[in-house]
């Protein structure tokens, strides 16, 4: 019996990572195929480069994927610093007026559709346009923006929940040896919810790069993103430059996954060699 649960939790284990990893393996050995026909594989000429190299050469992908970091890299800047000042007060000042109001206005944009979103900041952005004049016109302002209210939400519930496991003992021996508040938060709080605050950039950072939905909303003339030039080339047809940009865009956040998890794992070790030394030392 244990034999056989461990056959059936391995085979349905292969068939998972096999279910989620095959199509995107697919996609890579693809983007090396000399064809212009995506789903037919020539020998003679395969592998082949030419794709990236074209990739490389074509501005509007380039344009369109500087646009897309410059948006994401300000929208998880903003969405951090706002979520962990929210995530803050929610944990620490458990007692304000309307602080339940409060809480469930910070989460609402991870469980409202992204249409109604995207139509109701539409709407906000035209009506401020017309009462004061900004913004004028839709572009990578309003983008960023409408970014930072949604995936401020996210960055709530990771910052928040390190906060919650916090060991407030380290603080409050701080504050009874003389610290300030403002002191101890910044040599005591924040670089313990660091590894938190990275995450959530991290997250932050990869649903602005993702996002299509909102996007194309609030979104105008010349300010196309990456992810709706590709998704306006796709309705066109696949052709191997976008198995290329995709193989590139999977790489990069590969790059950030191994880089972040390190980090995380190092300082992990770290935090457990000092405690065990403070351990030693006191015993």
């Amino acid at each position: 019996m244990p034999g056989r649960r461990s056959l059936f939790v391995l085979s349905a284990l292969a068939f998972g990572f096999a279910f989620l990893y095959l199509p995107i393996l697919s996609m890579i050995l693809y983007s090396f195929n000399a064809s212009r026909l995506v789903t037919v594989w020539d020998s003679a000429n395969s592998p082949t480069l030419a794709w990236y190299i074209e990739l490389l050469h074509n501005r509007q992908v380039l344009d369109a994927a500087r646009l897309s970091f410059k948006i994401a890299a300000m929208n998880a800047t903003g969405a951090v610093i706002l979520g962990t000042l929210a995530a803050f007060a929610l944990e620490r000042y458990t007692r304000f007026r309307g602080r339940t109001l409060f809480s469930l206005l910070t989460t609402a944009p991870m469980v409202l559709p992204e249409v109604i979103t995207g139509l109701s900041l539409l709407l906000l952005f035209v009506a401020l346009e017309q009462t004061i004049g900004w913004p004028s016109g839709r572009g990578a302002m309003t983008i960023t923006i409408a970014h930072i209210t949604f995936s401020m939400a996210y960055v709530i519930v990771v910052v928040q929940s390190r906060l919650a496991t916090l060991d407030r003992s380290l603080e409050e021996a701080a504050m009874d040896l003389g610290a300030r508040p403002w002191k101890v938060f910044f040599v005591i709080t924040l670089p313990l919810i660091t590894p938190a605050i990275a995450s959530g950039w991290v997250l932050a950072f990869i649903l602005s790069w993702d996002d299509i939905v909102i996007t194309s909303f609030v979104s105008g003339p010349g300010s196309t993103t990456l992810p709706q030039l590709v998704f306006s080339k796709v309705r066109l047809g696949v052709s191997p430059d976008i198995n290329a940009l995709a193989t590139i865009l999977v790489l990069i956040v590969t790059i950030l996954v191994v880089v972040l998890g390190s980090y995380m794992m190092r300082r992990d070790k770290r935090r457990m060699r000092d405690a065990q030394a403070a351990f030693a030392t006191n015993s």
